[in-house]
């Protein structure tokens, strides 16, 4: 793709840069837009009038008008041969210095920059020293000044369209070797600037604190928000994973969570009240003071979840169809399950210290090993379940529907 330099007809100064895209209407639409101006017509240096886009090579410096006869530019244009002069361009004529600036005194001529709007006074020093290479060196250096068009603004500053934000800290970095971002500002966004400009040795620090920056919307817990435009967006028959991702004190309350996989998940805190989660994969997550009261919670994979302190109360673990869910070794201490349905549901060797389970179902339930020391089981149903080797120390069975069978292996201190 090439591009052209634009100025107004009659004009040398206030040249604009357009691209050449696809037709000579583009780049005319291009020059009104940049020019400020309704362009019609576009000339050589020469006075030739250019009516094929084909005729447009790349750097070519032409001029614009809404309709008039071509002007010759007085003074004419830098770096242009006069109109009417056989040949191609020539290198611009060096002018002669305006400045007893000499690189590298400190304290050289001041230089003003009006970068994205904002203005910088430094010195020329400052901007070449540094890094004698860079853009803004080429820039300003004496030797260099006088071959680069330049504009400016009604104050005589030199306009930079780029981002004064990330341009600060550059320019500090040039005064004093150091690179200093202030909280807020995206060193990615810095790190594009000194790219632009050519400072080579920011270019090298800002990749690497680029690299080492975690970013701050990754560390942040999901929402509601989040999962219900997942839930939206997801076909039923696909699978929805959220595993091992935050979920902390999230409001997923009353939703139809069915059949995700949270395995490794924090949901720590979460209300989940009334919510569906029937067929979840809760392997290992982390659901320790979360509220899930009423939640439906049939064939859910709990296995080595943390629950401690969560509230479970009146949730319903027991599959009509006969599919148990399997919690075997979670940790329910000092948890709420009273009036909990847990028919038949695998709680093999799990932390049950301290827990309410008042009033709950829990015929046909697996308790083999399980530490149900200072459990309060008052009222609950437990016909058949499967109590051997677990911890029944201090636990509480008064009121209870169904009476133990004693004949089982039980550590039991009543």
């Amino acid at each position: 793709m090439k591009r052209v330099i634009l100025f107004r007809n009659g004009s040398g100064v206030d040249g604009k840069v357009v691209l050449v895209t696809h037709s000579l209407g583009e780049v005319l639409a291009g020059a009104s837009q940049k020019l400020g101006l309704r362009a019609s017509h576009l000339y050589t240096p020469q006075g030739g009038l250019i009516d094929d886009i084909r005729l447009i090579r790349d750097d070519d410096i032409l001029y614009v008008s809404e309709g008039e006869d071509f002007q010759l530019p007085n003074p004419p244009a830098p770096g242009v041969r006069p109109p009417g002069h056989v040949g191609t361009r020539l290198a611009p004529t060096p002018a002669p210095p305006t400045s007893t600036f000499t690189p590298g005194i400190a304290g050289g001529d001041w230089v003003t920059l009006n970068v994205g709007g904002r203005i910088f006074t430094t010195t020329r020093a400052t901007l070449v020293t540094k890094e004698p290479h860079s853009m803004l060196a080429k820039m300003f250096s004496c030797e260099e000044m006088s071959l680069v068009p330049s504009c400016r603004d009604a104050h005589g500053a030199f306009l930079i369209d780029r981002s004064y934000t990330y341009f600060e800290p550059l320019l500090n970095y040039l005064r004093n070797s150091t690179l200093i971002l202030d909280p807020g500002i995206n060193p990615e966004g810095v790190l594009e600037e000194a790219r632009f400009f050519g400072i080579e040795s920011a270019v090298n620090e800002l990749e690497s604190l680029v690299a080492t920056r975690e970013d701050p919307r990754e560390l942040e817990p999901l929402g509601r928000r989040h999962i219900v435009a997942a839930l939206i967006t997801t076909r039923h028959r696909d699978e929805l994973r959220f595993q091992g991702v935050s979920l902390r004190k999230a409001d997923l309350s009353r939703l139809d969570l069915r059949n995700i996989n949270f395995k490794f998940a924090d949901l720590s805190g979460c209300n989940l009240s009334g919510a569906n989660m029937n067929g979840c994969c809760l392997e290992r997550a982390n659901l320790s003071g979360a509220n899930l009261e009423g939640a439906q919670m049939l064939n859910v994979r709990l296995v080595c979840a943390n629950l401690e302190g969560a509230n479970l109360r009146a949730c319903n673990f027991e599959d009509p169809a006969g599919t148990r869910s399997n919690c075997e070794g979670v940790n329910l201490r000092g948890a709420v399950l009273e009036g909990s349905m847990l028919a038949g549901v695998n709680l093999r060797v799990a932390t049950l210290k301290n827990a309410n389970l008042k009033n709950c179902d829990l015929r046909a339930a697996v308790l083999a090993g399980a530490d149900l020391e200072n459990c309060d089981l008052s009222g609950s149903d437990l016909q058949e379940a499967n109590l051997r080797g677990a911890n029944l120390k201090d636990a509480a069975f008064e009121l209870m529907l169904t009476p133990l069978h004693m004949s089982q292996t039980m550590t039991c201190d009543l």
